[in-house]
């Protein structure tokens, strides 16, 4: 019966070529689609979920709830809250404190050369305690986790780093420099751990070794709070997450004192930290992982509303078929299971098209999303791909199938079925109309996202960020800054050169409280510093509103202000406020405000500019910018780059231009481009297929009326609109239901930003122009075709 079945269908699907390849190609860019978007959400929901111990691994968060009512959100934690954890609470099983991504300068001396190769690293160094191995899984390849970083001056690494380091000689025992000043042992290879971490640290230094670093690290001050630090613990059970946190008000009570509502503790298990965008997660948000997957099932739906479409529209064709069978005995249910298994014949075809698609197109994905991305046939992955193809042949071939069966034998063999017979042209309408709401909503997101960057590359962020170079200063080297200062401005093409902790724009932010014109009272809201020198004004090419700048110091001697904070003290004119004097914790004694500059942004648009302050602190300095005029910009590097060897001969040097920092803070809005310009991309190409196809087969149907119009004197225009109207007004009508919801999920992603572009009305217009060219295009190719036909030959056809 089966291979009767099996002859029947491939005869049937052999004799339609043209909607066979229609479908299969439709569905194959369908699931092609799909499938990246699975490979792309799996790796990010992958991100730390090889641990053991996932479900009880947590980090613990301090949050500041700051007098005001506003939230700082921070993933740090004291130092002293570690071995609280491990003493007094009988729900943590372990606990470990990290300093993470800490800047370090790695030496490696080169056996019988006498020479130091030098490394300068960002990431994926850190400070840790030997528990941190109680916590995470780690496969040691050689050392014993239990002592290996115990005592101070060792350190740990994998098995790429210490490739990198020291080639392919056995690392144990060797030495390494670090900052110049501080030898460690390797005591210890780890094998890489997956890349799908956000820990993804390769060298491991003992905690141990932080005196060496920093010795004047207060371990007990409970008030420190520094970016790279953390603590992690894990819980005795998944339940204890709960009561853990009902005792951290008593903790912050306890060493907070009166402050104890402004530093709050809070848990976070580990499986949520990589989407934690507030605290320093990666790019992607929980809001955008959910609509990449909606996007995934709306791109399959299309898809089968194509497969829907033509197999219904062929209804005429096969209605005399299915009359012959029932009248020959066939039941209703070996009718659809033919109808199923010429659906799964497509699906599984356009199911190998989908994967020679997606090998195709996966390393250029990847360098898109800037990810290694892999396509592993594995279990998650079989099961995916067997739910999708389930899913298709029930969705795409069910209904179809369900209609074809149930057509009277008795309409069928006498001719009485129409297209407007059964349920079929009214579904199909409402299926095209469901087919172009998705193509226009991802036209209006696209241009919507497309006009948000465009307003942030546009944006006037109140200084200069062109032609300026940032480099990284060694730290405690402030006796070499004037050398090294001096001899740049000597060059013709350094415009102007400047020493900070950062830059006007950096992703870390510090600050605290103020005192005001004599009050005893500090601030209920925070101010955010700027330690900079007496060029930062002119370097990064902020503007004075009000008094003057502050003099040449290597102390905090008097203090700039932005219009932000001027504001937040009751100045509306800049000018009142100069003269007044503040009090800064760098400080111990008030200062007087000299000047006003204009408001600038320190972070991304997506967050209101604070108010500000500008002082010179000399030990704080660890970046200096270097404005530039661009002209001979090789030569001007090089430059650079000597003086920099001249003066700090035994350090890595490293620059970035500023601007190239600032794009940083827009990845995620330019992930979310490419993706909604991709997709949006498959799905237009989707719906052309359909659209395609269904004009094939009105065409087909009406070959003959074609004829008698033309012989009756009509033009190649009336018939091509004739043939175009139904199309444009369903697409019409699939522009009004869109509108309003892309509107709304629109306007709902611009709320993150704190600066935005409106949503203009022209963006409708446009994607609705877009829309009707699309579909015009499409519809306009056979009809002109099938207008262009000798009528004679059509109605001889017939």
């Amino acid at each position: 019966m089966f291979q009767s079945y099996l002859k029947i269908a491939l005869r049937n699907l052999r004799s339609q070529r043209s909607y066979t390849l229609l479908n299969i190609l439709g569905l194959s860019i369908g699931m092609a689609g799909a499938l990246l978007i699975f490979l792309f959400l799996r790796h990010h929901l992958s991100i730390d979920r090889h641990h053991a111990k996932l479900d009880r691994i947590v980090r613990i968060n301090t949050d500041m709830h700051l007098p005001d009512g506003s939230i700082e959100y921070n993933p740090e934690s004291p130092m002293p809250l570690v071995e609280a954890l491990r003493k007094d609470y009988p729900q943590v099983e372990q606990a470990a404190f990290l300093m993470m991504n800490r800047e370090l300068t790695v030496g490696v001396r080169q056996a019988g050369k006498g020479t130091v190769r030098r490394f300068l690293e960002h990431k994926g160094t850190g400070l840790v305690e030997p528990e941190w191995f109680d916590i995470l899984d780690y496969r040691w390849l050689q050392g014993n986790p239990k002592t290996a970083l115990r005592q101070p001056n060792s350190v740990v690494l994998t098995e790429t780093w210490a490739k990198k380091y020291f080639g392919n000689t056995n690392p144990i025992g060797q030495t390494l420099t670090l900052n110049n000043k501080i030898d460690v042992t390797v005591t210890g290879i780890l094998a890489d751990p997956p890349p799908m971490t956000d820990t993804d640290l390769g060298l491991f230094v003992s905690m141990a070794t932080l005196k060496e670093f920093d010795p004047t690290y207060e371990v007990d001050n409970w008030w420190f709070l520094n970016s790279t630090n953390r603590v992690y613990a894990t819980l005795k059970n998944s339940q204890a997450a709960t009561s853990l946190e009902q005792s951290f008000p008593a903790l912050a009570k306890k060493h907070y004192g009166a402050d104890a509502k402004v530093f709050q503790l809070h848990i976070q298990p580990l499986r949520d930290i990589h989407t934690d965008v507030k605290r320093g997660g990666e790019t992607i948000r929980p809001s955008l992982i959910w609509s990449l997957g909606v996007i995934g099932v709306l791109l399959i739906v299309a898809a089968c509303i194509n497969f829907i479409n033509l197999a219904t529209a062929q209804a005429l064709r096969r209605g005399k078929e299915v009359g012959v069978r029932k009248t020959l005995g066939s039941s209703r249910r070996q009718l659809i299971g033919q109808f199923l298994l010429e659906a799964s014949l497509i699906v599984f075809a356009a199911a190998a098209l989908s994967l020679l698609l997606v090998a195709m197109l996966l390393p250029f994905f990847s360098d898109w999303v800037q990810l290694t991305l892999s396509f592993r046939p594995d279990g998650l992955t079989m099961l995916f791909i067997g739910l999708l193809l389930t899913s298709i042949i029930l969705i795409a071939g069910g209904y179809p199938a369900a209609v074809l069966s149930g057509v009277s034998p008795w309409s069928a063999l006498k001719g009485k079925l129409t297209g407007a017979s059964g349920h079929g042209f009214t579904v199909r309408r409402v299926l095209v109309v469901s087919q172009f709401v998705v193509c226009q909503a991802l036209i209006i997101g696209a241009l919507v996202v497309a006009n948000q960057i465009r307003y942030i590359q546009r944006a006037d962020l109140g200084f200069r960020k062109d032609n300026i170079v940032v480099v990284t200063m060694p730290v405690n080297q402030q006796a070499r800054l004037e050398a090294f200062k001096q001899k740049l401005s000597q060059y013709t093409d350094v415009q102007s050169v400047s020493f900070s902790h950062r830059p006007p724009a950096s992703d870390q932010m510090y600050g605290g409280s103020i005192k005001f014109n004599g009050s005893n009272d500090w601030s209920v809201f925070p101010v955010r510093e700027r330690l900079a020198d007496a060029d930062y004004v002119r370097t990064y090419g902020l503007t004075l509103v009000a008094g003057r700048n502050i003099v040449q110091s290597d102390t905090i001697r008097e203090y700039l202000v932005n219009e932000s904070l001027a504001h937040q003290l009751g100045f509306q004119n800049p000018q009142q406020i100069v003269g007044k004097k503040l009090q800064y914790y760098h400080s111990s004694v008030p200062l007087p405000i000299v000047g006003v500059v204009k408001d600038f942004h320190q972070k991304s648009l997506r967050e209101a500019i604070a108010p500000c302050l500008i002082a010179s602190k000399a030990d704080w300095y660890a970046r200096v910018g270097i404005r530039i005029s661009g002209k001979n910009l090789t030569q001007t590097l090089q430059h650079i780059r000597q003086t920099w060897q001249q003066i700090y001969p035994e350090e890595v040097f490293e620059y970035q231009f500023l601007d190239d920092q600032v794009a940083k803070f827009y990845e995620t809005e330019n992930l979310i481009a490419r993706l909604i310009n991709a997709f949006t991309g498959i799905a237009i190409l989707i719906c052309c297929l359909g659209l395609y196809g269904l004009v094939l087969h009105i065409v087909g149907q009406r070959t003959k009326e074609i004829g008698i119009r033309k012989v009756l004197g009509a033009s190649v225009t009336s018939i091509v609109a004739l043939l175009s109207a139904e199309f444009l007004k369903l697409v019409a009508v699939a522009i009004v239901i869109a509108s309003p919801l892309a509107w709304w999920v629109m306007n709902q992603w611009l709320q993150d930003f704190a600066y935005k572009t409106d949503i203009a009305w022209w963006v409708f217009v446009l994607a609705g122009i877009l829309a009707v060219s699309i579909a015009l295009l499409t519809v306009s190719f056979q009809s002109i075709k099938a207008a262009l036909v000798n009528p004679v030959k059509s109605l001889r056809s017939e």
